[in-house]
């Protein structure tokens, strides 16, 4: 003889009984249970460790292409300090972009989309909003263009970029920096088509990006899917640089 199960003593009991005797309701209740715990896992990734941004411009060429979408390691610099080489996505230092048009009349149902969706690092509607650029110098370190090889010089040595877009020189517009301490000098791969510090030197910051400025460190390639690639940071383009 089967033996009942006991009524439940909780009003909720009460009403959560017949859904858990139902097939259909439990197996609706599973997915809900799965795909809500999913979503406050990437919320908690994306808080603390990863964020996608997509690329607005072709500052990056060839190396990332206009509209991919990066994954970006938020440990950078919090916990992680960023050196020679790496892709960053950094917050604008002041003046670097001009201001940002904001869109009017967007429906209410859209604006909350985003909201919940970039809550959860699924788009990222800000990326506009931040530049990405591959950092050359870091604290201490005097960055020359350009040497009688057409080279930029990292304190005193030398680097062939293998990273520079074809038929861009590393550099068209002569300078002479020493980075400060917790600061980066940063370029894009496309050096013919990059507002990078080479061209903020009149500003207050003097073209250097305080690292409280960087979200974090890009180091993939995450879409489109025939893009996907892991973004290397080049560690023999600055192996002979000695750090000052």
């Amino acid at each position: 003889m089967t033996k009942e199960r006991p009524e439940p003593k909780t009003a909720l009991g009460r009403f959560l009984r017949p859904i858990q005797q139902n097939v259909f309701f439990r197996f609706l209740f599973d997915v809900i249970s799965v795909v809500g715990a999913a979503l406050i896992l990437s919320l908690l990734i994306k808080t603390f460790l990863l964020r996608s941004f997509f690329i607005p411009s072709g500052s990056m060429l060839e190396t990332l292409q206009i509209d991919d979408r990066i994954f970006v390691n938020e440990l950078v610099p919090a916990l992680i300090v960023p050196e020679r080489g790496d892709v960053v996505v950094f917050r604008d230092p002041g003046g670097w972009l001009g201001p940002v048009e904001q869109e009017k009349n967007k429906p209410f149902l859209e604006q909350s989309a985003d909201f919940f969706l970039s809550a959860f690092g699924l788009i990222a509607p800000d990326s506009a909003q931040h530049l990405v650029k591959r950092i050359i110098g870091k604290g201490g370190d005097r960055v020359v263009c350009c040497s009688p090889n057409d080279r930029i010089t990292v304190n005193g040595v030398e680097i062939v970029e293998p990273y520079v877009a074809p038929g861009s020189s590393p550099s068209t517009k002569k300078f002479d920096v020493v980075v400060p301490k917790d600061s980066y000098w940063v370029m894009g791969d496309n050096r013919n088509n990059s507002e990078d510090s080479r061209y903020h030197e009149d500003l207050p910051a003097k073209g250097f990006v305080h690292e409280k400025f960087i979200v974090g460190r890009a180091f993939v390639v995450s879409w489109p899917q025939s893009h996907w690639k892991w973004l290397d940071n080049y560690p023999n383009v600055f192996k002979a640089v000695p750090n000052n």
